[in-house]
């Protein structure tokens, strides 16, 4: 018997060829198969209705209400911070709170400047924040090529406890590394009041060996093996191949690694109790007793003020870092 009914495939996809040629039944299988998939991947809003008038109309206000919530959200506390600086005290204790200072004074940037000397504690963040980024750059760079690319021993079990420590909060080891950094044990080193204090705990970070590793692993094995056949070295390799095509990714962890030093309060305060050598976010909070409200505002917005440009400059990295090495091609 030469007619038959192909029952063996997906019931949404038989067809029926007792009356068709093999190139007609292929190609209304696929129109089968894609109607199938169609009915099968319908969202919330379907594609119909998004074409129709008044389903853009609802989209498009949904969408743009929704994103001006989340932003008021995320945007007003800063707002609120740099108005609150030019208002005077009473206005700042008024109820109900203005939104705009009635009279604005600028003035009170400079006052706040010399009162914390913002420029000591910016220049002791800076170097902290920079002694870390290289730190950090050296340590997490060096073990995500190790475990991407050289594959050592136990390397999955490896990147599993580098990983299980992002599971633990830190405030449940603070008071171990504080013992630690007291008196390193072998050396007995006493690094209190030292950049070593904040530049080795910030160096090995799981999560960034982990984002650099994923990184690395996009990478195709074949550049590496030419190189290996020209007979370059390993470290030659990481050096001339690796570090130049994965700049998207080491400016993210960079990002992460400054902005982690610049907004740390209760480490740096545990580590460098002398005035002379404290951080930002801890030099502002010293003074919190003698000085207005908003003095304290206006230093507030002058320690944000880094961390604002580096955001809108590196932005574009922040994406492109965190979903690169998402798909291999």
């Amino acid at each position: 018997m030469t007619d038959t009914v192909d029952m063996t495939a997906h019931p949404e996809t038989a067809v029926d060829t007792r009356e068709e040629t093999p190139p007609d039944a292929h190609r209304r299988r696929k129109r089968r198969r894609a109607a199938w998939a169609d009915g099968h991947s319908r969202t919330i809003v379907s594609p119909l209705e998004l074409k129709s008038r008044w389903g853009k109309r609802i989209y498009w206000t949904v969408l743009a209400a929704v994103l001006s919530v989340f932003t008021f959200v995320f945007v007003f506390p800063l707002y609120w911070m740099v108005t609150g600086a030019m208002k005077s005290g009473e206005e700042i204790a008024q109820m109900p709170p203005t939104l705009w200072p009635k009279d604005p004074d600028f003035s009170v940037f400079a006052d706040a400047w010399e009162l914390f000397d913002v420029g000591l504690l910016l220049k002791n963040t800076l170097f902290y924040a920079v002694g870390a980024w290289l730190f950090a750059l050296a340590v997490d760079v060096t073990a995500a090529y190790a475990l991407s690319k050289l594959r050592p021993m136990f390397g999955n079990v490896i990147l599993g406890a580098m990983l299980a420590t992002l599971m633990i909060p830190p405030i449940v080891v603070m008071i171990p590394a504080y013992i630690t950094v007291t008196d390193v044990p072998i050396f007995g080193w006493r690094l209190l009041n030292t950049p070593w204090a904040i530049w080795f705990p910030v160096a090995a970070n799981g999560f960034n060996i982990f984002l650099l590793k994923r990184f690395f692993d996009s990478i195709p094995d074949e550049i590496l093996e030419a190189a290996e056949i020209d007979g370059v070295p390993p470290w030659r390799v990481l050096v001339s191949i690796i570090l130049p095509i994965s700049r998207p990714i080491l400016g993210v962890v960079s990002i992460f690694t400054i902005v982690l030093v610049f907004k740390d309060f209760v480490w740096p305060l545990l580590v460098l109790p002398d005035s002379e050598k404290m951080t930002i976010s801890v030099g502002l909070s010293q003074t919190a007793g003698q000085v207005t409200q908003n003095q304290i505002m206006a230093g507030l917005v002058m320690a944000s003020i880094p961390m604002i440009i580096v955001f809108f400059f590196f932005q574009r990295s922040i994406m492109a870092g965190l979903t690169a090495g998402s798909l291999k091609g």
